[in-house]
């Protein structure tokens, strides 16, 4: 990369911190916290739950402990970090029966009746090295650019990529004779955090570098507003773990991502939770989940 972007003054808490690998402590009892609890977890060990309580909150569909994200935005669903039998009806309500149900960072699997249909084992990786800068070739896209984003996915199947997905935060392409053929962005939002997702490139362009380039400057952003760049990888593509950890990032922890069908006959706990919806009031195959 052409040159290296300082830190802030303040930065995150960078991946050499002997607090981001420890294992994860038993969960606190249910309560009021973002994780279920009193107690306090690091944001990366359960950052869709993270998102939603903190700079994603307007994104959120909220039932009992439950969050989601609104469903044109981005399929991941929250739980507790140690959900019981209530939650477990508050997801099968609030996706409704038959729908496909998203998650990471679980630990237990679903319920009796809840069909699996995807399962990876995966690896999250944060920020240690990387050198971050922008490129002058990168475009900013934007909700007119959908259509052609959505099309580069269905060419390249990167991982979830819905209409409202680029809203997630900044999203940076590149076109070659007018067409967009590479891209990256932001999804996740954990407190201090930002997910770098949805790198592909066009099989046209491959082996030009482009979404090396595009990461570096998507990371670029993150940083310049005190943050710190992570993502989330299958553990089995190892060719973009290499790549990752080539330009910088490291392990922090594995992972699993889940999909299940929520049972036609699941109980939903209607007498148990009031639906609440926080409004926005302002302005993935699994990596192939999102590179």
């Amino acid at each position: 990369m052409p040159e290296v972007t300082p830190l802030p003054t303040n930065p995150s808490p960078r991946a050499t911190d002997p607090s981001l690998v420890r294992a994860a402590g038993p969960a606190a009892s249910r309560g009021s916290g973002p994780h279920g609890g009193t107690g306090q977890r690091h944001p990366l060990d359960n950052p869709v739950l993270a998102s939603l309580h903190g700079p994603h909150a307007h994104f959120a569909e909220r039932r009992g402990r439950i969050l989601r994200y609104s469903p044109d935005v981005t399929p991941w669903v929250a739980l507790p970090d140690e959900p019981d039998a209530r939650d477990w009806a508050d997801v099968a309500a609030l996706a409704g029966p038959g729908a496909s149900v998203t998650l990471t960072a679980f630990r237990e699997p679903p319920p009796a009746g809840w069909e699996i249909v995807f399962h990876a084992e995966g690896v999250q990786l944060v920020d240690d090295t990387l050198d971050a800068a922008p490129d002058p070739e990168a475009l900013l896209l934007g909700p007119a650019d959908v259509p052609e984003m959505l099309d580069l996915v269905e060419r390249t199947r990167p991982g979830p990529f819905l209409p409202r997905t680029v809203e997630l935060g900044t999203y940076l392409g590149i076109r070659r004779s007018g067409v967009l053929v590479a891209m990256a962005g932001e999804r996740l939002h954990p407190p201090g955090w930002t997910e770098i997702s949805g790198v592909c490139t066009d099989g046209s362009v491959r082996g030009q570098g482009l979404a090396t380039r595009l990461i570096r400057a998507v990371a670029h952003g993150i940083r310049e507003r005190g943050e710190t760049p992570f993502l989330h990888a299958a553990a089995a593509n190892t060719s973009a773990v290499r790549l990752y950890e080539s330009l910088g990032f490291t392990l922090r922890r594995k992972t699993s991502f889940l999909s299940a069908l929520v049972p036609a006959d699941a109980p939903v706990g209607t007498d148990l939770h009031t639906d609440a919806r926080t409004r926005d009031r302002g302005t993935g195959s699994l990596e192939q989940v999102g590179r």
